[in-house]
């Protein structure tokens, strides 16, 4: 019998392992798809030092726009920024032939605004803490 590969759990982010996977997964969707596109998608939100304090860190892959992690600090709020930096990704995200938005985000932070965006809810997934939920949100783009 063939040696077996060590399955190994960590809770540490590793540098190799992010490499190996990312790189294995292009080359299958090239493989399936006929060509890679993923880029990473960021807008920075800087104070006048320069120091970042929030933004948005994203991704375009095969069309699609996934809005993974959005953060404006709370005294920013309110103001417009939020919907400025999604207005920015959105039209980077065109720019590269993307055709929707993908995010989640959870009820008490804010699908309410996403909504006023235009995103609508494709679903809910239950999570902690007990009777919040995620909710899976798109949009379609121009």
């Amino acid at each position: 019998m063939a040696d077996r590969p060590t399955l190994v759990l960590s809770d540490i982010e590793d540098a190799m392992t992010t490499r190996v996977v990312d790189e294995g997964l292009a080359e299958f969707n090239e493989q399936q798809a006929g060509y890679v596109d993923a880029r990473p998608l960021v807008v920075s939100i800087r104070d006048r030092d320069g120091a970042t304090i929030g933004g948005l860190v994203g991704r375009t892959t095969l069309g699609l726009f996934f809005a993974d992690l959005i953060y404006v600090p709370a005294e920013l709020r309110g103001q417009g920024i939020g919907s400025q930096i999604m207005q920015m990704a959105e039209e980077a995200a065109v720019r590269r032939g993307c055709s929707a938005v993908v995010l989640f985000t959870i009820v008490f932070q804010a699908p309410d605004f996403y909504a006023r965006l235009g995103y609508h809810e494709l679903g809910r997934v239950e999570c902690a803490p007990p009777g919040h939920t995620r909710v899976v949100m798109t949009k379609q783009l121009r």
